[in-house]
């Protein structure tokens, strides 16, 4: 049976509950069956310290959406060459599950900058776009005012981010009400995003 399902692209470094909360409320809000969580691989020519390991971050997805019926983890881009562009990640993805019928999940402030995607023009030729509004600064092509492919979901706007819980994590604040309680305790268990101190040896 073919699926609609809205492709959300992330690094999810962590996973918060702000993610959840607009891929929920995309998915119960619009014509959308699924949202896929599309974890972005580290890319192995860049270093990002802070950045976790694939797996680990694919980890938390799982464990932040298992009990969502309608929102499922991905690694499709794991196995794609560096650097990860969305219109090859649609044209595999769609080669591999052609069943069904694929989106993307972006906020507004991308929005702002689609223009300056490689192959936007395709993406727009063969697949929707679903957008949600954020605060951010710029302004919306007007070639994607009223654009039959761009459909506006009015959902919340979160102003929760993954690098404020890092930031919050080194300074040993407190972040469990961002964070799904699993995934809070992978974090807490694990020893992630944590300032590392080193002590001399004499």
């Amino acid at each position: 049976m073919s699926k609609k399902v809205g492709l959300y692209f992330g690094t999810f470094n962590p996973i918060h509950m702000g993610h959840l909360v607009i891929a929920n409320h995309m998915v119960e809000n619009s014509d959308l069956d699924e949202i896929w969580m599309v974890v972005t691989p580290h890319n192995p020519f860049k270093k990002k310290s802070s950045l976790l390991d694939n797996h680990h971050r694919l980890e938390m997805v799982y464990l932040a959406t298992k009990e969502y019926d309608k929102i499922k983890p991905s690694d499709i881009e794991f196995s794609l060459p560096q650097p990860n562009y969305t219109i090859n990640t649609l044209t595999h993805i769609s080669d591999k599950y052609p069943a069904h019928s694929f989106s993307i999940i972006m906020g507004e402030d991308n929005l702002k900058s689609f223009h300056k995607w490689k192959n936007y023009e395709a993406i727009l030729d063969d697949y929707s776009v679903y957008v949600y509004p954020r605060i951010s600064e710029g302004i919306i092509e007007t070639q994607f005012d009223n654009h039959i492919k761009i459909n506006r979901v009015e959902a919340p706007i979160v102003q929760i981010s993954s690098t404020m819980i890092r930031n919050a994590i080194k300074l040993d604040k407190s972040v469990r009400p961002l964070l799904s309680n699993e995934v809070w305790k992978y974090i807490d268990e694990m020893n992630f995003y944590k300032k590392k101190n080193f002590f001399k040896t004499f």
